[in-house]
């Protein structure tokens, strides 16, 4: 019997807007255009992004005010509705679910595995909550004890260990540097195209 396989997609970069991106460019804090494709360390990252929301007096319902404006990105709908009529997707990131709703509709509700944000009763952001530590990683993995076939794309840092641990890995929208040191993951920038190969490879 052949084995069954199933998608991991990265969601931001990959198939919706960067949030903090468009975060920054609605508060002009230029710091906070910052994201995995920039700081590898997640952690790093993200407390630095807290600090910044802090110093500015910027709570959650001021991202998701922004994030109600972005819809996915032109053709992502299209290209997940294609992609999940032959095989299953898991979107597996390093989002929060107080930000991912949204889009999430407008996506048509795939599966997210994502993490949470730890919000006090004035919508001040105080922590946030991984799933767990390399959870792209670990999700992959736990996918591949169940006897699926693993096919991923991502655009980031925090993807590679995705991508590595998959049967086969693709790059999608990811920038040169990021290309040039993991040079072993096939990089694609349309949709069709990426369609095709994931095609390809079941």
């Amino acid at each position: 019997m052949k084995q069954q396989t199933i998608v991991t997609l990265d969601l931001e970069g990959v198939l919706v807007p960067e949030i903090w991106i468009a975060f920054a460019e609605k508060t002009g804090i230029a710091e906070l255009r910052r994201t995995t494709r920039d700081e590898p360390d997640y952690d790093v990252l993200m407390k630095g992004r807290l600090k910044i929301l802090d110093e500015h007096g910027l709570k959650l319902p001021d991202i998701q005010e922004v994030i109600g404006t972005l819809a996915p990105l032109t053709g992502a709908r299209e290209f997940l509705d294609q992609l999940r009529s032959f095989t299953q997707v898991i979107i597996l990131s390093d989002t929060f679910a107080e930000f991912a709703q949204p889009l999430m509709r407008q996506l048509g509700w795939p599966t997210l595995f994502c993490h949470q944000l730890e919000v006090a009763a004035d919508g001040r952001i105080v922590d946030y909550k991984l799933r767990q530590p390399n959870q792209k990683q670990l999700s992959v993995a736990a996918l591949k004890g169940l006897n699926y076939r693993v096919i991923a794309a991502g655009d980031s840092f925090n993807d590679t260990t995705m991508l590595g641990e998959a049967d086969v890995g693709f790059f999608f929208h990811a920038p040169a540097s990021i290309q040039a040191q993991f040079p072993h993951f096939k990089p694609f920038d349309d949709y069709g195209a990426l369609l095709a190969a994931v095609k390809a490879a079941l």
